[in-house]
C-alpha cells in the first residue's frame, strides 16, 4: 500500500485520532497501590485488580471496583442469550457449563462477572460485568454443543450481546 494510501485508512476524525472505547465504568485516574475492593475484597496492585490470598495492607486504599459497581447499578456490560429446544432439554447442564467458564476466568480476572441467570420468554439470559466473558461462555457453549453463535459488540457503550441458539433436545 501506498503512503498515501496508508494515510487514508487511519482513523481519524477532523484531524485527530478517533475516539477510545467508552466505558463509563473504567476508572479514570490511576489508582493508589494497593487499593482494595470494598465489596468483593479484590485488590488493585502492580497496575490491576486481582484476588490476593493475604489480607489487604493497613495502608489500601478502599474504592469499590469496576465489576461490583456495575452489580449494584444492574448496568452490565454483557449479555449471552441463550434459545432454542435444546437449552430447555439441557438447562441444568449448560448452566453448570456457564458457572464453571465463570470460575476459571474470574480467577485470573476479579472484574470478569457473572451478574445474573435468568428466564426471559423462554429463552436463558446471562448478564456480565464485561465484555470478555459473554464471548468465552459463547465460545464454550458453541464448542459444547454446536448451534448457532452470533455477536454484536456496541463500540459506543462497551457492550457484547451474544447469541446462542441450537434447536432439537437430542
Amino acid at each position: 500500500m501506498k503512503q498515501r494510501d496508508v494515510a487514508r485508512h487511519r482513523p481519524h476524525v477532523q484531524g485527530t485520532f478517533a475516539e477510545r472505547v467508552h466505558d463509563p465504568y473504567k476508572t479514570r485516574l490511576k489508582l493508589h497501590d494497593p487499593t482494595v475492593c470494598t465489596e468483593c475484597g479484590a485488590l488493585f496492585h502492580n497496575g490491576r485488580w486481582q484476588w490476593s490470598p493475604n489480607p489487604p495492607p493497613a495502608d489500601a486504599e478502599r474504592e469499590k471496583c469496576q465489576a461490583c459497581h456495575r452489580i449494584h447499578d444492574e448496568y452490565p456490560a454483557g449479555w449471552v442469550t441463550l434459545s432454542g429446544d435444546f437449552v430447555a432439554s439441557h438447562k441444568d447442564e449448560i448452566v453448570h457449563l456457564i458457572r464453571h467458564n465463570e470460575e476459571r476466568e474470574k480467577a485470573e480476572h476479579p472484574l470478569h462477572r457473572i451478574m445474573g441467570i435468568d428466564e426471559e420468554n423462554g429463552k436463558l439470559v446471562v448478564t456480565t460485568t464485561d465484555i470478555h466473558l459473554p464471548r468465552r461462555i459463547g465460545e464454550a457453549l458453541h464448542h459444547a454443543y454446536h448451534g448457532k453463535l452470533d455477536f454484536h459488540y456496541e463500540r459506543e457503550e462497551y457492550r457484547l450481546r451474544v447469541h446462542w441458539t441450537r434447536d432439537g433436545t437430542a
